[in-house]
């Protein structure tokens, strides 16, 4: 048994994590893969094939490296963690504030609500595919994730062409207030969903400095929203939030085309 570890530098949340498994179970030599999120690494603990699963990882483009390969002794793997039950809920907090971030979103006439709300599908997607596809083919995985890609492309398209349409329209202020509360309990909701994740882990990492969790682009993105609000009262202009809108759109278009390529 071999141990490989590979430094992962645009790997700063589960959902990239999710992709990476996806990518690699094609790899039969592969033993157990364990993430190490906050510190951005992976350790593959491997019989051979080493060459397909470095490919495999720079296929990716999440900036992958190898940093070094080892012969181990470990050959006992706890698999049973929990995982799907975490996934479900992690699922349910992503799904739910979708939906919250969609509806005050429109009704607060914020592009970046509607971004974010889809940034939370998009990470639904991702976790959707680990869960529904349990048990699965291969090919039966990819081809969820090819549908949740293509749909979430079509979702940033649209959410571009609307960003344009007001743009250059004459449209009303967003509610600041509303951008901001909400903002903030998503920045709430992807701490815990990010938190539990790195929980299950280990038990070492159980109680893991909060700042980790600001490693996280959704936290990023959370906050981004939040300074819009504010832009938006202050300038008493629709430019920040149709700027974050953008932004958070591009995103989401290339997190779609991520998983579009582990088909």
């Amino acid at each position: 048994m071999n141990e490989t570890v590979f430094e992962i530098t645009q790997m700063d949340c589960p959902s990239e994590e999710n992709l990476i498994r996806i990518k690699l179970e094609a790899v039969a030599s592969i033993a157990h893969l364990d993430f190490d999120i906050p510190n951005r690494k992976l350790t593959v603990f491997h019989t051979n094939e080493i060459e397909l699963i470095e490919q495999s990882i720079l296929d990716l483009k999440l900036g992958g490296r190898k940093i070094s390969t080892k012969p181990t002794d470990q050959i006992d793997f706890d698999k049973n963690k929990d995982q799907k039950k975490l996934l479900w809920i992690v699922l349910g907090i992503n799904f739910a504030f979708f939906f919250i971030e969609m509806t005050t979103g429109l009704i607060s006439q914020s592009m970046g609500l509607v971004a974010d709300s889809l940034d939370m599908l998009a990470d639904s997607f991702v976790y959707g595919i680990s869960l529904f596809a349990v048990g699965g083919t291969l090919i039966r995985k990819k081809r969820i994730a090819r549908l949740a890609g293509y749909f979430q492309i079509t979702l940033a398209v649209l959410g571009f062409v609307e960003v344009l349409r007001r743009f250059f329209g004459a449209e009303a202020l967003p509610d600041f207030k509303t951008m901001v509360v909400v903002s903030i309990l998503a920045l709430i909701a992807n701490g815990i969903c990010l938190y539990l994740l790195q929980r299950s882990k280990s038990k070492e990492e159980a109680h893991m400095k909060a700042s980790m969790i600001f490693t996280s682009n959704d936290v990023i993105i959370n906050v981004g929203v939040i300074i819009a609000g504010i832009l938006v009262n202050v300038f008493h202009s629709n430019k920040p939030d149709l700027i974050i809108g953008t932004v958070v759109f591009f995103l989401v278009n290339k997190g779609a085309v991520r998983i579009l390529k582990l088909g």
